[in-house]
């Protein structure tokens, strides 16, 4: 059988201040921080990774936050929507949470069958709970501020706006994406065994204006691969369909490589291994500060720069 991706690794996004966006995901969508961290390319700025109890792959959302940066604009070229996925059974639950919490909410509506709420969070990035009748046995971080019963499972879809759409669409293809199901200029590709979590949307809007990668923005969606070795394969075969790819990149808790689709979006392929708990338990995972061995010599130096938080 062909090779297939996993479905989504995680999605890195922007942000502006650290501390909102700690406070935001943690304690109003109730995600557990399962690590803090730095940017390996800018020690200067922290990495948030956001996830379920043991932050596995699938239920990752991660953010550099920039204070200083300028605001983004969403577009065409980049993920413009990342959906999480909820219990069939949570829409009143979530309506009412995000409304208590003054989050800018649109009205809820249908898209493939599926109840969705589209909100925002503090720095305008564009998100959605999807609440689907299909199984997703992810289990929730436990010790969160949601009963389990109504917390998010973790990723369900990203939307990418392209103008470029056949292109995308054949590119897609040929890493092994499949048409599931078309509503409009929307076209829902999906990877793997399929479900929520392995859902690519793409929008085709061919006068859409281009988007400006910065703060209330997603920088690039991760898909996974289970190992190293399979990993290499993808590589290769992206160099193959004339997609500029990156070497393989030593992100400490995984290996990622980077490619643009002919639309624009900055994809990785990360591998599910060795995951978050190469350095913490599952107990500590995100209650300090932790660096690669290669960054550890700058600690102080980093510590002095970096914002304080309140964890």
């Amino acid at each position: 059988m062909e090779q297939q991706l996993g479905g989504i690794h995680h999605v890195t996004a922007i942000a502006a201040d650290p501390q909102r966006n700690l406070d935001f995901y943690t304690q109003v969508l109730g995600l557990r921080l399962v690590k803090l961290t730095v940017n390996f390319d800018d020690p200067g700025t922290y990495h948030f990774y956001f996830g379920n109890e043991e932050g596995e792959p699938g239920t990752i959302l991660t953010f550099f936050p920039w204070p200083d940066a300028r605001r983004g604009r969403i577009g065409a070229g980049q993920v413009s929507a990342t959906a999480f996925s909820i219990p069939e059974n949570s829409i009143g639950h979530w309506t009412e949470r995000l409304a208590r919490h003054r989050v800018e909410v649109g009205s809820a509506f249908e898209r493939f069958e599926e109840t969705v709420i589209p909100f925002a969070d503090r720095d305008g990035l564009a998100l959605e709970l999807v609440a689907s009748s299909e199984d997703d046995s992810r289990v929730p971080w436990a010790n969160g501020p949601l009963e389990p019963d109504h917390a998010i499972r973790g990723c369900h879809a990203v939307t990418i706006t392209g103008r470029r759409c056949e292109q995308t669409q054949a590119a897609l293809a040929d890493i092994g994406f499949r048409l599931s199901a078309e509503s409009g200029n929307r076209l829902r590709f999906t990877t793997g065994d399929g479900g929520p979590g392995t859902y690519l949307d793409l929008l085709c809007q061919r006068d859409a204006a281009a988007g400006l990668v910065a703060v209330g923005t997603v920088h690039h969606v991760a898909w996974r691969t289970p190992s190293n070795a399979e990993q290499e394969h993808w590589r290769q075969r992206i160099a193959e369909l004339d997609l500029s790819v990156t070497r393989v990149l030593d992100r400490h808790y995984f290996r990622s490589i980077y490619f643009r689709e002919p639309g624009g979006t900055l994809f990785e392929i990360a591998t599910d291994q060795p995951g978050f708990l190469v350095d913490e338990s599952l107990d500590e995972l995100g209650t300090r500060l932790r660096l690669p061995e290669w960054i550890e010599p700058r600690r102080l130096e980093i510590e002095r720069v970096l914002p304080a938080l309140r964890l």
